[in-house]
C-alpha cells in the first residue's frame, strides 16, 4: 500500500509539472504573438509616414515649403523624431528591428530633402537671375558722380586760354614774407593794405614796426639833404636804418602777385607767366570772402606797351564768356604796383533772376578786373632794369568769374561745401563747360 501511495503522489507531481510547463509554454507563445503584432503595427505606421513625407517632399513647390516639411518630419517635435523617442517603450526583442527601420526611414527622408533642396535651389537661382538680368545697353540710372567745383573749372578754362598764347603757369606758397607780398610790389609799410584789419599776419607787431622804421629811413636817404650845424659845418642828414629785414614777418598772401615776384627773382627776363591760387583778406560779405581764389598774369619784355595789355585782356574776356562782341572798357585807376593803371569793365544787364554778361541796348558796365603797366619800382626791386624792360600785369578773382558765367548768386556759397549747391553749379570731370550746365 505504501508503494501504491508513493506512485500516486509521483504521478500527481508529474501531472502538475506537465500542466505548469504547458501553462508557461502557452504564456511564452502569447507574448511572442503580441510582440509580432506590435512590430507589424510599427512597420505599417513607418510605411505610412514614409509614403506621406516622400510624396510631400517630391511635390514641394519651393524652399520655404520644403523647410516646413523638414521641421514636420525631423524637427524637435517631428513625426520621425517622435517615433525614434518611442523606441524605449517597445519590448527589448523588438527595439533592434524597429530602430533599424526608423533609421532607414530617417535616411530616406533626409536624402529626399537634400535632393529636393538642390533642385528647388537651382530653380530659385535661375528665377533670381532672370529677375535681376541687366541690359548693358540701358542708360545708367541714379549713379552718383563727383562734381568739379566751379572755381577750379574756371581756373582750368583760363589756363587753357593763356596756355594757347604761350604763357607759363607758375605757383607760390600761401604763406610768404611781407617783402614778397608788399615791399617788392611798391606797397610801403604805411599803406592801408598792410594794416592788420585787412591782412592776416603770422608774426609779431614789433617786426612790422621795425620794418616801418627801415622804410622811413630809406625814404630819408633818398633826399641826401645836408644842413649846417652850430659850428657852420655841413652835417649829413642821412638816417641810419635799423638793420631788421622785413622778411622776418610772415603773412597769408593777400594776392597771388607773390609768385610773380618769386619768378622775377629766380630768373632773368623776359617773362610771360600766369599764376592762380588762394589769397586771404580780412573781408566777408555777399561779394567778398576771407579766402578766395585769384588769377594773375605778368608779361615783361622789350617794347611792351598799353596796346598789348588791352588786346590781351579783350581777347581773354571775349573768349572766356564766349561772346565775340562783348563790350570792354578801360578806366583810369591807381594801383601801387602798376603805372599807368586801369580798371576793366564789361557790358552787362541786371534782371530779376541774375546778372547777365553781354551787349545789350539797355546795358550797363560792371567792373571785372584791375590791370596796368608794371611799375618801374617793382622791376627794380626784383632786379630787372626798368630802362631796358617793361611789361604789364593784371589780376582777377576766380569766384567772381564763376558767378558771372554760371549764375551763382552768392559768393559765400562757394565756400560752404553744400553738396546740393555743387550738384547745381559743379561740373562732371572732363565734361565741356556750358553756361546752362545743370539747368
Amino acid at each position: 500500500m505504501a508503494e501504491a501511495k508513493q506512485g500516486s503522489e509521483s504521478h500527481g507531481t508529474e501531472s502538475q509539472g506537465t500542466e505548469s510547463q504547458g501553462s508557461e509554454s502557452h504564456g511564452t507563445a502569447s507574448q511572442g504573438t503580441a510582440s509580432q503584432g506590435t512590430a507589424s503595427q510599427g512597420s505599417e505606421s513607418h510605411q505610412a509616414v514614409r509614403k506621406h513625407f516622400l510624396a510631400e517632399i517630391a511635390t514641394a513647390p519651393d524652399l520655404a515649403t520644403l523647410e516646413s516639411l523638414r521641421v514636420a518630419a525631423l524637427g524637435t517635435s517631428g513625426e520621425i523624431t517622435a517615433l525614434l523617442r518611442g523606441l524605449r517603450d517597445l519590448p527589448r526583442e523588438s527595439r533592434k528591428e524597429a530602430g533599424q527601420a526608423l533609421n532607414s526611414l530617417k535616411g530616406e527622408v533626409e536624402a529626399a530633402l537634400a535632393e529636393a533642396k538642390a533642385r528647388l535651389g537651382a530653380v530659385a537661382n535661375q528665377a533670381a537671375l532672370q529677375a535681376e538680368r541687366l541690359d548693358p545697353t540701358l542708360p545708367v540710372d541714379g549713379l552718383e558722380v563727383g562734381h568739379m567745383h566751379p572755381t577750379y573749372r574756371v581756373m582750368e578754362e583760363i589756363i587753357s586760354i593763356f596756355g594757347g598764347l604761350g604763357f607759363e603757369f607758375v605757383e607760390g606758397p600761401d604763406i610768404d614774407s611781407t617783402w614778397n607780398c608788399f615791399t617788392a610790389l611798391n606797397i610801403p609799410a604805411w599803406h592801408p593794405a598792410r594794416q592788420e584789419m585787412d591782412t592776416f599776419y603770422i608774426g609779431t607787431k614789433e617786426t612790422e614796426e621795425a620794418e616801418a622804421t627801415k622804410q622811413q629811413a630809406k625814404s630819408e636817404n633818398k633826399t641826401g639833404d645836408k644842413t649846417e650845424d652850430k659850428t657852420g659845418n655841413k652835417a649829413d642828414n642821412k638816417a641810419q636804418p635799423k638793420e631788421v629785414p622785413d622778411t622776418e614777418r610772415l603773412v597769408l598772401r593777400t594776392h597771388t602777385s607773390t609768385a610773380q615776384v618769386r619768378t622775377m627773382l629766380a630768373a632773368p627776363p623776359p617773362y610771360r607767366v600766369m599764376t592762380a591760387g588762394r589769397a586771404y583778406r580780412s573781408d566777408s560779405d555777399a561779394t567778398h570772402t576771407p579766402m578766395f581764389h585769384q588769377l594773375e598774369a605778368l608779361v615783361i619784355d622789350r617794347d611792351i606797351h598799353m596796346g598789348h595789355l588791352r588786346g590781351t585782356i579783350e581777347m581773354f574776356l571775349r573768349e572766356f564768356f564766349e561772346i565775340d562782341d562783348l563790350p570792354v572798357r578801360f578806366r583810369a585807376s591807381h594801383f601801387p604796383f602798376t603805372e599807368p593803371s586801369a580798371e576793366v569793365d564789361i557790358g552787362c544787364r541786371r534782371t530779376a533772376e541774375r546778372l547777365e554778361v553781354g551787349r545789350f541796348e539797355d546795358g550797363e558796365w560792371l567792373e571785372i578786373l584791375g590791370s596796368g603797366m608794371t611799375h618801374p619800382a617793382v622791376l627794380q626791386n626784383c632786379g630787372v632794369d626798368p630802362d631796358k624792360w617793361q611789361g604789364f600785369a593784371w589780376g582777377i578773382g576766380l569766384e567772381r568769374l564763376a558767378m558771372l558765367k554760371y549764375g551763382a548768386p552768392d559768393l559765400r556759397s562757394f565756400m560752404e561745401g553744400d553738396l546740393d549747391w555743387l550738384r547745381r553749379y559743379g561740373f562732371v570731370p572732363l565734361a565741356r563747360a556750358s553756361q546752362i550746365w545743370g539747368e
